[in-house]
C-alpha cells in the first residue's frame, strides 16, 4: 500500500501500522482520539495528552532531538512527524528506521486532509470522518458566530527574550484571521519574525501564548501597562494544535471573545 504525505513523499505499507512513533503532540492527542492508543509506542516528552501518556510510553525525546537507538528498539511500522516541529535531518534518519509520515499544515483545510488520510493509513475511515466532518461544523457555526465582530490589529507573541510572534502562512495566523483578527506581521520573509517594543505598541490587542514559551499573567500585567493597550493571555493549544484540538478550539475562542 502506499501514501502520499502532505510533502509529496511517498511511503509503503504492507499493512495498517500496529506499532507507532509519533513526534508531534497534536497529532499523537489525534491518534489517541481516533483510538489507536494501543498502537503508539513512543512518545516524545512533549506529548502531554492524556496526561497519563508519558507514564505508559516510551519517551523518545523532543520534536527537535530524539534517541534514534531507542526509536529503533521499538520497532516502530511507522513514524508520524512534521516539517515544522521536526527537522529534515531527523526526517532522514528516521527512514533508516521505518516509513515516516510527514504532515505540513497552516490551514485547517489541511488539517482536515491530514486526519482524513491518517484514517486511510491506520484504516479507520469511520472515525476519522466523524471527527474531520464535526471540525467543519464547529467551524462554520464559529464563523456565523464571529460574522459581526468588529476586525481588531493583533500580534500574536511566541516567545520572549527577544519577543517574537507568528507571522503569515502560519496555522496561527489562519485561526486568529477565522476569529476576526488583523494579524499585524504582515512581512513573509520570517514566518515567526522577532519583533521590538515599537511593533507591540501598534497592536489593538497583543496576545500572549502559553506555549512554546510559557507566558504568564504578570507577563500580560507588564506589556499592558508598557504598550498601553488591551494584552490577554491565551491557552497556545488552541490556536497551534491542528488536530482533534480543534473540536474544543471554537468554544475556546467564543469565550475569548
Amino acid at each position: 500500500m502506499e501514501f502520499v504525505d502532505q510533502l509529496n513523499r511517498t511511503i509503503t505499507l504492507t499493512k495498517p501500522p500496529l506499532r507507532v512513533v509519533s513526534l508531534v503532540p497534536s497529532q499523537t492527542e489525534l491518534l489517541i482520539d481516533l483510538g489507536l492508543h494501543k498502537n503508539i509506542v513512543g512518545v516524545t516528552k512533549f506529548c502531554v495528552h492524556p496526561k497519563s501518556l508519558r507514564k505508559e510510553k516510551t519517551i523518545v525525546g523532543g520534536t527537535k532531538q530524539v534517541d534514534f537507538e531507542k526509536i529503533k528498539l521499538l520497532k516502530p511500522d511507522i513514524i508520524i512527524c512534521n516539517k515544522e516541529e521536526n527537522t529534515e535531518e531527523m526526517v532522514l534518519k528516521l527512514e533508516n528506521i521505518a516509513p515516516v509520515w510527514v504532515s505540513n499544515i497552516a490551514t485547517i483545510s489541511e488539517s482536515i486532509e491530514m486526519i482524513l488520510e491518517l484514517g486511510e493509513i491506520f484504516e479507520i475511515k469511520g472515525k476519522a470522518f466523524e471527527i474531520a466532518s464535526n471540525i467543519e461544523l464547529k467551524l462554520e457555526d464559529f464563523k456565523y458566530f464571529v460574522k459581526d465582530f468588529s476586525s481588531k490589529k493583533v500580534l500574536y507573541l511566541i516567545w520572549k527574550n527577544p519577543y517574537m510572534a507568528a507571522g503569515k502562512k502560519t496555522f496561527i495566523d489562519g485561526l486568529l484571521q477565522i476569529n476576526n483578527f488583523e494579524n499585524i506581521i504582515v512581512e513573509e520573509k520570517s514566518r515567526y519574525p522577532k519583533v521590538d517594543i515599537e511593533v507591540l505598541k501598534t497592536a489593538e490587542l497583543i496576545l500572549l501564548s502559553t506555549e512554546p514559551y510559557p507566558f504568564k499573567k504578570a507577563d500580560a500585567v507588564h506589556l499592558a501597562k508598557e504598550c498601553n493597550t488591551e494584552v490577554k493571555l491565551v491557552d497556545g493549544e488552541f490556536f497551534s494544535w491542528y488536530g482533534s484540538r480543534l473540536l474544543k478550539a471554537f468554544d475556546y475562542f467564543k469565550m475569548l471573545h
